[in-house]
Protein backbone atom coordinates (compact mmCIF):
# COMPACT_ATOMS: atom_id res chain seq x y z
CA UNK A 1 0.00 0.00 0.00
CA UNK A 2 1.59 3.82 -0.93
CA UNK A 3 0.25 6.09 1.69
CA UNK A 4 -2.10 8.70 0.02
CA UNK A 5 -3.57 11.90 1.18
CA UNK A 6 -6.96 13.68 0.06
CA UNK A 7 -8.58 17.10 -0.20
CA UNK A 8 -11.48 18.15 -1.28
CA UNK A 9 -11.03 21.74 -2.37
CA UNK A 10 -13.92 24.22 -1.54
CA UNK A 11 -12.38 26.90 -3.91
CA UNK A 12 -9.37 27.86 -5.89
CA UNK A 13 -7.37 29.15 -3.49
CA UNK A 14 -7.33 26.28 -0.60
CA UNK A 15 -6.89 23.79 -4.12
CA UNK A 16 -3.59 26.06 -5.07
CA UNK A 17 -2.91 26.07 -1.45
CA UNK A 18 -3.13 22.26 -0.48
CA UNK A 19 -1.19 21.74 -4.27
CA UNK A 20 1.78 24.39 -3.11
CA UNK A 21 1.90 22.61 0.46
CA UNK A 22 2.57 19.22 -1.18
CA UNK A 23 5.62 21.04 -3.10
CA UNK A 24 6.96 23.00 -0.53
CA UNK A 25 6.75 20.51 2.08
CA UNK A 26 8.49 17.86 -0.14
CA UNK A 27 5.52 15.18 0.74
CA UNK A 28 5.69 14.04 -2.50
CA UNK A 29 4.20 15.32 -5.69
CA UNK A 30 0.43 16.37 -5.66
CA UNK A 31 -1.99 15.90 -8.22
CA UNK A 32 -5.45 17.54 -9.12
CA UNK A 33 -8.48 14.76 -9.80
CA UNK A 34 -11.19 15.69 -11.46
CA UNK A 35 -12.39 13.26 -13.62
CA UNK A 36 -9.90 11.34 -13.03
CA UNK A 37 -10.24 9.06 -16.04
CA UNK A 38 -6.58 8.60 -16.96
CA UNK A 39 -4.98 9.42 -13.70
CA UNK A 40 -6.51 6.75 -11.73
CA UNK A 41 -5.42 4.17 -14.25
CA UNK A 42 -1.64 5.47 -13.43
CA UNK A 43 -2.00 4.90 -10.30
CA UNK A 44 -3.21 1.39 -10.60
CA UNK A 45 -0.31 0.53 -12.98
CA UNK A 46 1.93 2.15 -10.37
CA UNK A 47 3.17 4.44 -13.45
CA UNK A 48 2.17 7.89 -11.01
CA UNK A 49 2.50 7.40 -7.58
CA UNK A 50 0.93 10.86 -6.32
CA UNK A 51 1.03 11.00 -2.69
CA UNK A 52 -1.77 13.84 -2.35
CA UNK A 53 -4.92 14.23 -4.46
CA UNK A 54 -6.57 17.43 -4.38
CA UNK A 55 -10.41 17.15 -5.93
CA UNK A 56 -11.66 20.04 -7.65
CA UNK A 57 -14.98 18.84 -8.26
CA UNK A 58 -16.70 21.17 -6.05
CA UNK A 59 -15.01 24.20 -7.44
CA UNK A 60 -17.34 26.63 -9.99
CA UNK A 61 -15.38 25.80 -12.97
CA UNK A 62 -18.28 24.07 -14.51
CA UNK A 63 -19.33 26.30 -17.13
CA UNK A 64 -19.07 27.02 -20.32
CA UNK A 65 -20.36 30.21 -21.00
CA UNK A 66 -20.39 33.41 -23.95
CA UNK A 67 -17.49 35.42 -23.34
CA UNK A 68 -17.72 39.55 -24.27
CA UNK A 69 -15.38 39.32 -27.38
CA UNK A 70 -18.05 36.28 -29.03
CA UNK A 71 -15.80 33.66 -28.21
CA UNK A 72 -16.92 30.90 -25.33
CA UNK A 73 -15.21 29.88 -22.21
CA UNK A 74 -15.02 26.50 -21.59
CA UNK A 75 -14.73 25.63 -17.17
CA UNK A 76 -11.75 23.34 -16.44
CA UNK A 77 -14.03 20.74 -15.03
CA UNK A 78 -17.22 20.81 -17.37
CA UNK A 79 -17.17 17.37 -18.72
CA UNK A 80 -16.47 16.64 -21.95
CA UNK A 81 -19.72 14.94 -22.81
CA UNK A 82 -21.02 18.46 -21.83
CA UNK A 83 -19.26 20.21 -23.79
CA UNK A 84 -19.36 18.07 -27.26
CA UNK A 85 -23.38 18.78 -26.99
CA UNK A 86 -23.61 22.59 -25.34
CA UNK A 87 -25.69 24.15 -28.20
CA UNK A 88 -22.98 26.85 -28.34
CA UNK A 89 -20.25 24.56 -29.16
CA UNK A 90 -22.22 22.67 -31.59
CA UNK A 91 -22.85 25.86 -33.53
CA UNK A 92 -20.07 27.63 -33.44
CA UNK A 93 -16.94 24.92 -33.31
CA UNK A 94 -18.55 21.50 -34.55
CA UNK A 95 -14.51 20.78 -35.08
CA UNK A 96 -14.51 20.50 -31.37
CA UNK A 97 -18.03 18.37 -31.26
CA UNK A 98 -16.38 15.98 -33.93
CA UNK A 99 -13.38 15.96 -31.98
CA UNK A 100 -14.57 15.18 -28.45
CA UNK A 101 -16.93 12.32 -29.91
CA UNK A 102 -14.42 10.42 -31.84
CA UNK A 103 -12.74 9.96 -28.54
CA UNK A 104 -13.14 7.31 -25.74
CA UNK A 105 -16.79 5.94 -24.92
CA UNK A 106 -20.03 7.62 -23.78
CA UNK A 107 -19.26 6.54 -20.19
CA UNK A 108 -16.05 8.07 -20.31
CA UNK A 109 -16.86 11.03 -22.36
CA UNK A 110 -19.50 12.01 -19.41
CA UNK A 111 -16.91 11.97 -16.67
CA UNK A 112 -13.75 12.87 -18.07
CA UNK A 113 -13.14 16.96 -17.52
CA UNK A 114 -11.69 19.30 -20.11
CA UNK A 115 -8.73 20.36 -18.01
CA UNK A 116 -7.89 16.62 -17.63
CA UNK A 117 -8.63 16.05 -21.45
CA UNK A 118 -5.37 18.85 -22.13
CA UNK A 119 -3.12 16.11 -19.12
CA UNK A 120 -3.74 13.50 -20.99
CA UNK A 121 -0.35 11.33 -20.70
CA UNK A 122 1.04 9.48 -23.84
CA UNK A 123 -0.26 5.35 -24.50
CA UNK A 124 3.04 4.62 -25.33
CA UNK A 125 3.44 1.24 -24.19
CA UNK A 126 6.26 1.50 -22.98
CA UNK A 127 5.41 4.24 -20.59
CA UNK A 128 2.76 2.00 -19.69
CA UNK A 129 5.25 -0.87 -18.83
CA UNK A 130 7.34 -0.01 -15.34
CA UNK A 131 9.81 -2.75 -15.99
CA UNK A 132 11.04 -0.90 -19.27
CA UNK A 133 13.22 2.22 -19.35
CA UNK A 134 11.35 5.04 -20.34
CA UNK A 135 12.32 8.61 -20.42
CA UNK A 136 9.17 10.10 -20.06
CA UNK A 137 8.18 7.52 -17.13
CA UNK A 138 11.97 7.72 -15.47
CA UNK A 139 13.90 10.67 -16.83
CA UNK A 140 17.46 9.14 -18.02
CA UNK A 141 16.92 5.44 -18.51
CA UNK A 142 16.61 5.81 -22.25
CA UNK A 143 13.84 4.69 -24.45
CA UNK A 144 12.54 1.65 -25.58
CA UNK A 145 10.03 2.82 -27.90
CA UNK A 146 13.41 3.77 -30.29
CA UNK A 147 13.63 0.00 -32.20
CA UNK A 148 11.22 -1.01 -30.70
CA UNK A 149 7.34 -1.24 -31.63
CA UNK A 150 6.80 1.86 -33.16
CA UNK A 151 2.98 1.56 -34.86
CA UNK A 152 1.68 4.34 -32.63
CA UNK A 153 4.51 6.86 -32.46
CA UNK A 154 5.64 10.09 -33.70
CA UNK A 155 6.88 10.72 -37.00
CA UNK A 156 7.13 14.62 -36.29
CA UNK A 157 9.16 16.88 -33.69
CA UNK A 158 10.71 13.67 -32.11
CA UNK A 159 13.76 13.35 -29.85
CA UNK A 160 16.46 10.96 -29.50
CA UNK A 161 14.99 10.98 -25.95
CA UNK A 162 11.23 10.68 -26.76
CA UNK A 163 9.56 9.35 -29.85
CA UNK A 164 5.58 9.43 -28.11
CA UNK A 165 2.64 10.77 -29.46
CA UNK A 166 0.52 12.89 -27.56
CA UNK A 167 -3.25 10.59 -27.46
CA UNK A 168 -5.89 13.65 -27.27
CA UNK A 169 -8.74 14.25 -29.58
CA UNK A 170 -9.98 17.14 -28.10
CA UNK A 171 -6.61 19.31 -28.30
CA UNK A 172 -6.44 18.74 -31.98
CA UNK A 173 -9.51 20.33 -32.15
CA UNK A 174 -8.39 23.07 -29.60
CA UNK A 175 -4.91 23.53 -31.63
CA UNK A 176 -6.90 24.48 -34.68
CA UNK A 177 -9.19 26.44 -33.00
CA UNK A 178 -6.65 28.35 -31.36
CA UNK A 179 -7.49 28.42 -28.15
CA UNK A 180 -6.36 29.82 -24.59
CA UNK A 181 -5.58 27.85 -21.63
CA UNK A 182 -6.67 30.28 -18.62
CA UNK A 183 -4.08 29.03 -15.58
CA UNK A 184 -3.88 29.94 -11.84
CA UNK A 185 -1.23 30.02 -9.44
CA UNK A 186 0.09 31.66 -6.43
CA UNK A 187 1.70 34.17 -8.30
CA UNK A 188 -2.34 35.08 -10.08
CA UNK A 189 -3.63 34.20 -13.28
CA UNK A 190 -1.84 33.72 -17.05
CA UNK A 191 -3.10 32.65 -20.42
CA UNK A 192 -1.42 29.99 -22.75
CA UNK A 193 -1.83 30.68 -26.15
CA UNK A 194 -2.75 26.59 -27.14
CA UNK A 195 0.39 26.48 -29.30
CA UNK A 196 2.44 27.03 -26.40
CA UNK A 197 1.10 24.58 -24.05
CA UNK A 198 2.28 21.27 -24.83
CA UNK A 199 6.04 21.22 -25.28
CA UNK A 200 7.99 18.77 -27.67
CA UNK A 201 9.87 16.06 -25.96
CA UNK A 202 13.36 17.73 -26.59
CA UNK A 203 15.63 16.60 -23.71
CA UNK A 204 12.73 16.37 -21.00
CA UNK A 205 10.07 14.03 -22.35
CA UNK A 206 9.00 13.96 -18.92
CA UNK A 207 7.46 17.20 -19.22
CA UNK A 208 4.30 17.20 -21.41
CA UNK A 209 3.26 20.94 -21.16
CA UNK A 210 4.51 24.33 -19.83
CA UNK A 211 2.55 24.00 -16.48
CA UNK A 212 5.09 24.19 -13.31
CA UNK A 213 4.12 22.38 -9.68
CA UNK A 214 0.90 24.13 -7.88
CA UNK A 215 -0.30 25.25 -11.20
CA UNK A 216 -4.07 24.94 -12.20
CA UNK A 217 -6.38 25.09 -15.19
CA UNK A 218 -9.15 27.33 -14.46
CA UNK A 219 -10.66 27.74 -17.94
CA UNK A 220 -10.18 27.30 -22.09
CA UNK A 221 -11.30 30.14 -24.14
CA UNK A 222 -12.58 29.49 -27.00
CA UNK A 223 -11.88 32.47 -30.00
CA UNK A 224 -14.70 33.82 -32.09
CA UNK A 225 -14.87 31.04 -35.24
CA UNK A 226 -18.27 31.39 -36.61
CA UNK A 227 -16.75 32.09 -40.36
CA UNK A 228 -15.25 28.52 -39.82
CA UNK A 229 -18.75 26.27 -38.97
CA UNK A 230 -19.81 25.73 -42.61
CA UNK A 231 -17.19 23.80 -43.22
CA UNK A 232 -15.06 21.81 -40.71
CA UNK A 233 -14.19 18.52 -40.24
CA UNK A 234 -12.58 16.40 -37.64
CA UNK A 235 -11.05 12.94 -39.08
CA UNK A 236 -9.71 10.10 -36.58
CA UNK A 237 -8.19 6.56 -38.07
CA UNK A 238 -7.62 3.92 -36.07
CA UNK A 239 -7.32 0.22 -35.65
CA UNK A 240 -10.80 -0.57 -34.39
CA UNK A 241 -14.08 1.75 -34.83
CA UNK A 242 -14.26 2.61 -31.60
CA UNK A 243 -12.85 2.92 -28.21
CA UNK A 244 -9.16 3.31 -29.54
CA UNK A 245 -6.89 5.74 -29.18
CA UNK A 246 -5.78 7.69 -33.09
CA UNK A 247 -2.81 6.53 -35.47
CA UNK A 248 -3.54 9.75 -37.25
CA UNK A 249 -6.58 12.17 -36.94
CA UNK A 250 -6.89 15.63 -38.07
CA UNK A 251 -9.22 18.87 -37.60
CA UNK A 252 -9.61 21.09 -40.48
CA UNK A 253 -11.33 24.62 -41.01
CA UNK A 254 -12.21 26.68 -43.81
CA UNK A 255 -13.54 29.76 -44.01
CA UNK A 256 -14.73 30.23 -47.90
CA UNK A 257 -16.12 32.45 -49.82
CA UNK A 258 -19.61 32.39 -52.11
CA UNK A 259 -17.05 32.36 -55.35
CA UNK A 260 -14.97 28.97 -53.81
CA UNK A 261 -12.29 30.97 -53.13
CA UNK A 262 -10.24 29.99 -49.26
CA UNK A 263 -10.32 33.32 -46.94
CA UNK A 264 -8.83 31.59 -44.23
CA UNK A 265 -7.84 28.18 -43.19
CA UNK A 266 -6.50 25.90 -39.97
CA UNK A 267 -5.46 22.60 -39.98
CA UNK A 268 -3.97 20.61 -36.99
CA UNK A 269 -2.79 17.01 -37.08
CA UNK A 270 -3.14 14.50 -33.89
CA UNK A 271 -0.74 11.00 -32.61
CA UNK A 272 1.75 12.42 -35.26
CA UNK A 273 3.64 14.03 -32.69
CA UNK A 274 4.66 14.68 -28.85
CA UNK A 275 1.52 17.95 -29.44
CA UNK A 276 -1.13 18.53 -31.96
CA UNK A 277 0.72 19.72 -34.58
CA UNK A 278 0.25 22.90 -36.75
CA UNK A 279 2.36 24.69 -39.55
CA UNK A 280 1.27 28.20 -40.20
CA UNK A 281 2.60 27.79 -43.81
CA UNK A 282 0.45 24.92 -44.31
CA UNK A 283 -2.50 27.05 -44.10
CA UNK A 284 -1.41 30.15 -45.63
CA UNK A 285 -1.00 28.63 -49.06
CA UNK A 286 -4.51 27.92 -49.18
CA UNK A 287 -6.03 31.41 -48.72
CA UNK A 288 -7.40 33.08 -52.07
CA UNK A 289 -6.77 29.84 -53.79
CA UNK A 290 -9.97 27.69 -55.14
CA UNK A 291 -10.09 24.57 -53.49
CA UNK A 292 -9.04 21.23 -55.06
CA UNK A 293 -6.89 18.32 -54.89
CA UNK A 294 -3.68 20.22 -55.88
CA UNK A 295 -4.05 22.82 -53.31
CA UNK A 296 -4.94 20.27 -50.57
CA UNK A 297 -1.65 18.44 -51.10
CA UNK A 298 0.32 21.15 -51.52
CA UNK A 299 -0.78 21.78 -47.88
CA UNK A 300 -0.24 18.75 -46.25
CA UNK A 301 3.17 18.66 -47.98
CA UNK A 302 4.03 21.53 -45.74
CA UNK A 303 2.22 20.44 -42.93
CA UNK A 304 4.32 17.42 -42.90
CA UNK A 305 8.01 18.42 -43.93
CA UNK A 306 10.64 16.91 -41.95
CA UNK A 307 7.98 14.14 -41.15
CA UNK A 308 9.89 10.79 -40.21
CA UNK A 309 8.66 7.50 -39.66
CA UNK A 310 10.60 4.78 -37.25
CA UNK A 311 10.17 2.14 -38.76
CA UNK A 312 6.95 -0.03 -38.12
CA UNK A 313 4.99 3.38 -38.28
CA UNK A 314 6.02 4.33 -41.89
CA UNK A 315 2.63 4.00 -42.82
CA UNK A 316 1.52 7.35 -41.10
CA UNK A 317 3.47 9.49 -43.62
CA UNK A 318 1.18 8.06 -46.24
CA UNK A 319 -1.44 8.08 -44.01
CA UNK A 320 -1.71 11.38 -42.60
CA UNK A 321 -1.09 13.05 -46.40
CA UNK A 322 -3.99 11.52 -47.34
CA UNK A 323 -6.14 12.18 -43.94
CA UNK A 324 -5.30 16.09 -44.64
CA UNK A 325 -6.39 15.77 -48.19
CA UNK A 326 -9.63 14.10 -47.09
CA UNK A 327 -10.42 16.12 -44.03
CA UNK A 328 -10.34 19.55 -46.43
CA UNK A 329 -11.94 17.81 -49.21
CA UNK A 330 -15.33 16.43 -47.03
CA UNK A 331 -14.85 20.52 -45.31
CA UNK A 332 -15.46 21.93 -48.74
CA UNK A 333 -18.31 19.90 -48.76
CA UNK A 334 -19.87 21.08 -45.53
CA UNK A 335 -19.59 20.58 -41.92
CA UNK A 336 -19.46 16.96 -39.99
CA UNK A 337 -19.43 16.64 -36.77
CA UNK A 338 -19.85 13.60 -35.96
CA UNK A 339 -23.31 13.39 -34.22
CA UNK A 340 -25.42 11.84 -36.58
CA UNK A 341 -23.14 8.91 -35.15
CA UNK A 342 -24.56 8.07 -32.53
CA UNK A 343 -27.28 5.51 -31.58
CA UNK A 344 -30.07 6.43 -29.76
CA UNK A 345 -28.99 4.74 -26.41
CA UNK A 346 -25.72 6.37 -26.81
CA UNK A 347 -27.13 10.73 -27.22
CA UNK A 348 -29.21 9.18 -24.82
CA UNK A 349 -26.24 8.64 -22.28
Amino acid sequence: MNPITYFSAEDVSGALAHLYAGVDANAGPSKVIAGGTNLLDLMKERVMGPQQLVDINALPLDQITPTPDGGVRLGAIARNADTAYHPLVRAQYPVLTAAILAGASPQIRNMASNGGNLLQRTRCHYFYDTTTPCNKRAPGTGCSAIGGLTRQHAILGASAHCIATHPSDMCVALAALGAVVGVRSSAGERRIDFADFHRLPGEQPERDTVLAAGDLITYIDLPPAAQFARHSAYLKFRDRASYAFALVSVAVMLDMGEDGMVRDARIALGSVAHKPWRVPAAEAVLIGRQVDEAAFAEAADLLLAGAQGQGQNNFKLTMARRAVIRALTQAVEGTHDNTEELTDDEASL
